[in-house]
């Protein structure tokens, strides 16, 4: 029997909600950089999100680049990119986190509600992040592993109507009044999971989530003021940057690319 709903959450994205970039950004040079992909796979997902972004695309077209998105990652060593994530966490979050998101994480927390990071970037990325933080869950895509690698497939993909569903299943199990939990997000891929809670806001957001927050009188908030990390948590000494964080940033290109077909399809609708 599921525990009484006596308790609240809030609810986080982590692309532009917590941090300043999109991860794309902050992780596709030192992919190229550290070796693990090539110059032209570099181009072909910039040049594809682009594509997906401005001219929109149909489903087989997504797929197709959601699986070569995936395919990067097959046969890595997850015990290594594990490591390695660990070891240079701070050369790719510092200094891009929202200094409003941290002191509104400590707020949460202060209150008493737990805070839950719902990111659709790779788990190996967005659980250290989370830890960091002081995250009380972590809810993100998985890689499929067989033999201690990587298959290049997904074994869950957390985005969209996915996120709301992650959050109904985890309030179920630990026990949190939704009407009484808050949602942020800067983009309307998340409106499912904003929906889901009593206290949505939007955070930075794009124009079509900008329209359903002022249609609904939700709450937008301006977060402004990067800081690095280090600076407000303890964090590793620093180490040489290797491409480790592909996981988490390949998917955060995926993110992006489902993203942009999602607010060509709202445009067009």
């Amino acid at each position: 029997m599921p525990p009484a709903a006596d308790r609240s959450a809030a609810f986080f994205d982590l692309d532009k909600t917590i941090i300043a970039k999109s991860s794309v950004l902050a992780f596709s040079k030192p992919f190229q950089a550290g070796g693990l992909i090539s110059r032209r796979a570099v181009l072909r997902s910039a040049y594809a999100q682009f594509v997906f972004m401005v001219g929109g695309a149909d489903h087989d077209q997504v797929e197709r680049m959601r699986q070569f998105m995936s395919s990067l990652c097959a046969g890595w060593d997850v015990a290594t990119v594990r490591e390695i994530v660990a070891e240079t966490l701070h050369n790719v979050v510092d200094p891009i986190v929202y200094d409003e998101a941290v002191e509104l994480i400590a707020e949460h927390r202060a209150a008493g509600r737990d805070v839950v990071i719902v990111s659709t970037s790779g788990s190996e990325v967005v659980e250290p992040i989370g830890a960091l933080l002081g995250a009380n869950e972590v809810v993100a895509t998985r890689l499929e592993i067989e033999d201690g690698r990587y298959t290049g497939g997904i074994e869950y993909y957390a985005f969209a109507e996915e996120k709301a569903t992650a959050i109904r299943a985890l309030a179920e199990r630990r026990g949190y009044d939704l009407e009484a939990s808050y949602g942020y997000s800067d983009s309307v891929t998340d409106v499912p999971m904003l929906e889901a809670v009593g206290h949505p806001h939007a955070v930075n957001p794009d124009k079509e989530l900008r329209k359903v927050a002022e249609g609904n009188e939700w709450p937008v908030l301006d977060f402004n003021k990067p800081v690095a990390l280090r600076s407000r948590v303890p964090l590793p000494p620093p180490k040489p940057t290797l491409a480790a964080l592909a996981v988490g940033g390949v998917f955060a290109v995926g993110a992006a690319v489902w993203a942009g077909v999602r607010r060509n399809r709202s445009l067009g609708a």
